[in-house]
């Protein structure tokens, strides 16, 4: 079943990422716009744009029914949902099944059990692998409390429909409880429509590891190696980088067999990340959820791996076995990706939409910006605020963090205050240069005198 035109279900720098990998493949494009999106670079370079509502998010890139709408009125045989808004809508890949629309994705099945992490945890627990000590759903503020006394403290407050750092609050008192869980209980059920609430430890001095799968409709699933994303600002990734340092081979093989397992013990089809956390303090890891999509970091793993992925979902979704056995994959390298923002970080990070003035990004070998920014392209109030990310490849970790240090300084973004900077003091703290930070490094330089922010 070759896919021959597919509809981009997205926006910015992931709608170009995934139109030039149709380009490779011969595949015509069809770009789902919104009213503000009609003259982006995406916009321009996709084979057909076509508007599908107003700027409001809701309205446009977050209704599933227009996007299978949209799909259906320009002919497209596929749909592609990038990361974000209904990237892990399971809605939406029902829709696209019950129209005979190829959705470049797992099965709705699929991602609505990795979707509750509830139910992801009880696959994990079947299988054997580790997961953080923790509850099952709390159905009350007063059972919080009840069950936070038999658990190790600090904990963490968790929605199980959460995702892309949302709805998570850590606690340290059992004092804190009952307004912690009423807060997240209302944040969860605003922002995903379901108020569910589990408990998980919290470990202080972790790292967080994930790793790359891909899996095809033959029962076939390999792994492309690990990426650490410790680096996090409100449990939001700001640096990633692949392979993950400093990781015990032990621990580093027990991931990636790990992650295999989970794919296999639900016969996962496509590209996806199964995330963990590492207890820096005793080498031990735990599964912590999976996301059934392309992630924003897959470049890192690209650089090292020479495997495009976006190429990969489109030949696993038109129903191709994989093209390689995990022997046949060769990690060499390392590579670094920086998330640049339009944000002010001295103001709490606050979002800069405006006019990009000026943009001149660093040139050279072994460093590679997907973006969709221009000089002279107005950055929107309405989506989120990444600009770009700047990757660096190099034959080892230090020569790596060198040219990325290099690349930062090299890059110019003039009109709207970024994040480059605050970028910069990331890659030269000591302890990312060491390979010893944890999740909570990020958000401890923030409460530093002299931060500036």
């Amino acid at each position: 079943m070759a896919i021959r035109r597919v509809l981009i279900a997205n926006r910015g720098e992931i709608a170009v990422r995934i139109i030039h990998a149709c380009e490779a493949l011969g595949i015509e494009t069809v770009l789902a716009v919104s009213a503000v999106d009609r003259d982006t670079m995406a916009a321009r370079i996709a084979d057909q744009a076509f508007c599908i509502g107003a700027a409001k998010a809701t309205d446009s890139y977050l209704n599933p029914n227009k996007m299978v709408a949209a799909a259906l009125a320009t002919g497209c045989d596929a749909l592609h949902p990038g990361y974000g808004f209904l990237a892990e809508s399971a809605d939406l890949a029902q829709l696209c099944m019950d129209n005979g629309i190829t959705f470049v994705g797992p099965r709705p099945d699929q991602i609505r059990t990795m979707g509750n992490k509830l139910s992801a945890r009880t696959l994990a627990r079947r299988l054997d692998i580790p997961i953080l000590p923790g509850s099952e759903k709390v159905m009350s503020a007063e059972e919080a409390v009840f069950l936070g006394r038999h658990l190790k403290l600090p904990i963490m407050l968790k929605a199980a429909a959460g995702g892309g750092g949302r709805g998570m609050m850590i606690v340290h008192s059992l004092c804190d409880l009952v307004p912690a869980f009423q807060k997240v209980q209302s944040e969860s059920a605003a922002a995903f429509g379901d108020g569910s609430i589990y408990m998980e430890r919290f470990i202080a001095n972790a790292r967080h590891v994930e790793v790359q799968i891909l899996g095809d409709s033959h029962g076939n699933v390999i792994h492309l190696g690990e990426r650490d994303c410790s680096l996090q600002r409100r449990h939001q990734k700001m640096v990633e980088e692949a392979p993950a340092p400093n990781l015990p081979e032990a621990l580093r093989s027990d991931l990636r067999s790990a992650a295999v397992r989970l794919a296999e013990g639900f016969g996962y089809e496509n590209a996806g990340t199964v995330e963990f956390i590492v207890d820096q303090d005793d080498d031990t890891y735990f599964f912590l959820e999976m996301n059934t999509r392309i992630q924003v970091e897959h470049p890192v793993t690209e650089m090292i791996s020479g495997i495009d992925l976006i190429e990969e979902q489109f030949r696993v979704a038109a129903g191709e076995r994989l093209g390689f056995r995990q022997e046949d994959i060769l990690l060499r390298g390392h590579a670094i990706e920086c998330r640049i923002n339009a944000e002010l970080p001295e103001a709490n990070f606050r979002p800069s939409p405006g006019c990009i003035t000026g943009w001149k990004p660093p040139q050279g070998p072994n460093i590679r910006l997907d973006s969709h920014c221009h000089a002279g392209y107005v950055v929107p109030v309405n989506y989120d605020s990444m600009l770009g990310k700047l990757i660096v490849y190099g034959p080892d970790r230090d020569t790596a963090i060198s040219r990325m240090q290099r690349a930062l300084a090299r890059f110019r973004i003039e009109g709207i205050p970024t994040t480059l900077e605050f970028q910069a003091t990331l890659i030269n703290n000591p302890d990312f240069a060491a390979g010893t930070m944890n999740t909570t490094l990020v958000d401890n330089l923030l409460k530093l005198p002299g931060s500036g922010v």
